[in-house]
This record gives C-alpha cells, sequence and structure tokens, in this order.
C-alpha cells in the first residue's frame, strides 16, 4: 500500500491528466477514426471526426448515464452511436425522425407521402475495396430547403425497398451516405434515442489508409456540413 501511495504521489499529474482526458472525452468532445466506406463521399476511410457529446445530452463523465436532454437530433445530423444490434460504434446520417412514417422505392425515399428530390450531381469512380473501384453517382438528397449529399453504386440496383415504417417515439432511421454499401438501419434496426453519443461536426485530421497512407491535409478542420 505504502509503495501505491508514492506511485499515485510522484504520477500525480500525469494521472490527472489521463483523468482529465477521460472527462472530457466522455462528457464533452470525442474522436472518431472512420475505417469503412459507408459515408461516403462525405466521410472517407482515415477520416477522423470531432463528435460534440454535448449535442443531444449531458451524461455524467465516465459512464452513460443522462443528467440533462440539451437537444433533438435533425434530420441531416450525422450522428455516432452504439448499434442496437450488437454495440459497435457507427457513424450515420439522421434520416427519419420519430413520428414520420418513412419508406423507400428504387433507392429514393418519401417521409410522410412526401418524396424526398434528387438531383444528379456526378458521375465518379469509387474504392469500394482496396483494388476495387466501381461507378459512383453523386446525388443531391432534400426534403424542403435542407439537403445533403449521398452516393449511388451504379451496378448496383436491387437494394431491398423498406416501409412505410412508421418510426415509433424515442427511435430514429439512420443511413449511411453510400447508400448501396453501409449496414444502417436497413439491416441493424432503428436507433434508441439512448444509445446516440455525440453529433459529429468536422474532420479533425485525414489518412488515406486504404492506399498509402498519407495525409490528406485539404480535409483537416473541414466541416461535415455546409
Amino acid at each position: 500500500m505504502t509503495r501505491l501511495r508514492a506511485l499515485i504521489r510522484n504520477n500525480r499529474g500525469f494521472l490527472a491528466l489521463v483523468l482529465l482526458f477521460g472527462l472530457v472525452r466522455t462528457a464533452l468532445a470525442d474522436y472518431n477514426p472512420v475505417p469503412s466506406g459507408s459515408m461516403h463521399p462525405t466521410i472517407l476511410e482515415g477520416d477522423v471526426v470531432l463528435v460534440n457529446r454535448l449535442a443531444y445530452d449531458l451524461k455524467l463523465p465516465l459512464t452513460d448515464i443522462v443528467l440533462a436532454h440539451l437537444g433533438e437530433p435533425a434530420r441531416g445530423d450525422i450522428v455516432t452511436f452504439s448499434s442496437p444490434k450488437d454495440g459497435t460504434r457507427l457513424i450515420k446520417r439522421v434520416i427519419g425522425l420519430p413520428g414520420e412514417l418513412v419508406q423507400m422505392r428504387d433507392k429514393r425515399l418519401s417521409i410522410d407521402g412526401k418524396p424526398l428530390h434528387y438531383a444528379l450531381r456526378e458521375l465518379v469512380s469509387d474504392q469500394v475495396r482496396p483494388g476495387r473501384s466501381l461507378a459512383a453517382l453523386r446525388v443531391s438528397e432534400g426534403l424542403g430547403a435542407d439537403s445533403h449529399q449521398i452516393q449511388w453504386l451504379a451496378s448496383i440496383s436491387n437494394m431491398p425497398d423498406f416501409g412505410p415504417i412508421r418510426i415509433p417515439a424515442g427511435q430514429y432511421l439512420m443511413l449511411g451516405d453510400n447508400r448501396d454499401d453501409s449496414a444502417d438501419s436497413r439491416y441493424i434496426g432503428l436507433v434508441p434515442r439512448a444509445l446516440l453519443i455525440g453529433r459529429a461536426e468536422r474532420i479533425l485530421v485525414s489518412a488515406a489508409i486504404t492506399e498509402d497512407w498519407s495525409l490528406r491535409p485539404e480535409r483537416f478542420g473541414k466541416s461535415l456540413y455546409r
């Protein structure tokens, strides 16, 4: 016990720094490395995103105990959350809100009977796996004045339709921007509010992890929104 007290006394500064880092990361702000391409073109493999943990809830540091609700997720928010299927941390976009009636037909969404607007932006070649690329359509998707960019893989046309589904209170429908290559609410189910971690805000740093690991400085500090 004496040796333990001496160890703590001699390393108080370091231990305080570790504790402070833990408090900040679990209660205020976090960072999230992204290993997959499910959010192309908005987020790339190798992006490290800044997550605002105070966007929706104030939680007791180092726990998932909610002390206060600070805000509500909005359609278009990019959110980190724990998968309701296996607890894996995921990052997707909020598409369907509690109480809404959502359906997808031929890759196109409608909400409460109103079709979302789609406009072609560009045709690109997108790397879906190391050494394999497919033609991809970059499309803007929006309802009213709100829009964001998504991607459809041109060679994949048989993605399953779903709905109409009425989203229960306290749950959200999450989709990846890379609609044909994303394990999202179509596979893991709706996401309860209690599993939300925070709102992703911007890219901190980025490296081409599927290529040569070179840095991508043009992505440093880039906002995930307009």
